[in-house]
């Protein structure tokens, strides 16, 4: 009985390969953009589900809350804010009266500073730190991420949180500012009168901008948390690094380096209040913020891409 005929090849050639189980498995397991994407928004899940991130931002909302009560107050018994000393209090905080949309800018005004990087530096701190505290990060390696594609993902969630922590802001005191006082033109910081349509806008690109100043210590509290196994540990050494950073930058005799420290040109948002708008300052803040991100992001990508993962 003949052979049965086997696969023709050309003479002189060898016969072609056939595809191997292995080279099967790799393109298999090279991860999609959709998987990707996938990635990304089971972070943002995990950060917004856990009842810690929905407690800060409940702190944060209360915020501009505690504010417009306390102004309403104040003013309702007759008084001025700030006991008509034009101080007293945080900035735009005496046109509140006036206009309710001014507690937009005081909220945000008041918890820059201290509340909102206080609370990217929670999340970010935990973001690695806390998957190996938990023994959760070897098995989220083991999917076909790769390290720096589940780095890139933590801190794409980590920045989705800086801007829903600082809408939550913008919300809240735009809510209370409506319900406690009269909503209408809004006087901006060089003099000039805008329609409300257009305050709302500034007051938008405000929040953008407040946001946006958080990449820095979101980058820096990222880094921190690929240094140690404990979320907790994360957590505090990035909360002790922005009250140190924070107290350096009103430190006169160090003016020398504060154009350097990335919380130095946070108040820059102002100058959006302005007519023309002021770039300068709000350019720098940008490129401070950039530069914080692009140096503490390499740094973290170096230290978790060499990390013995055993837990």
């Amino acid at each position: 009985m003949p052979a049965a005929p086997g696969p023709s090849t050309a003479p002189g050639t060898s016969p072609s390969p056939e595809p191997s189980a292995a080279d099967g498995s790799r393109r298999r397991t090279r991860p999609s953009p959709l998987w990707t994407l996938g990635l990304f928004r089971s972070e943002l899940v995990t950060v917004f589900r856990r009842w810690r991130t929905l407690a800060l931002l409940g702190v944060l909302a209360a915020v501009p809350l505690l504010i417009g009560i306390a102004v309403r107050i104040e003013t309702g018994d007759g008084g001025s804010v700030g006991g008509g000393n034009g101080g007293g209090g945080p900035a735009f905080i005496a046109q509140i009266t006036n206009n309710g949309l001014f507690l937009v800018f005081t909220g945000l005004a008041a918890t820059l500073p201290l509340f909102l990087p206080m609370a990217v530096g929670v999340v970010a701190g935990d973001a690695i730190a806390g998957e190996a505290n938990a023994g959760t990060l070897r098995y989220l390696l083991v999917a076909p991420a790769g390290r720096t594609r589940l780095l890139l993902a933590k801190f794409a969630a980590v920045l989705a949180f800086c801007l829903v922590a600082t809408v939550t802001v913008a919300v809240s005191a735009l809510a209370v500012g409506a319900l406690l006082f009269p909503l209408g033109e809004v006087t901006l910081i060089s003099g000039t009168t805008v329609s409300l349509g257009e305050g709302l806008l500034r007051a938008l690109a405000v929040a953008v901008a407040v946001a946006a100043s958080l990449t820095g210590i979101a980058a820096l509290g990222l880094f921190v948390s690929t240094l140690t196994n404990s979320g907790i540990a994360a957590m505090a050494a990035t909360v002790g690094l922005l009250i140190t950073v924070q107290i350096v930058n009103t430190i006169p005799q160090l003016d020398a380096v504060h154009p350097y420290l990335f919380p130095h040109y946070w108040l820059s948002f102002a100058d959006l209040l302005r007519a023309p708008v002021y770039w300068e300052d709000l350019l720098r803040n940008l490129g401070l913020q950039a530069l914080y991100a692009a140096v503490f992001g390499s740094v973290a990508w170096a230290r978790f891409s060499n990390r013995d993962i055993t837990v």
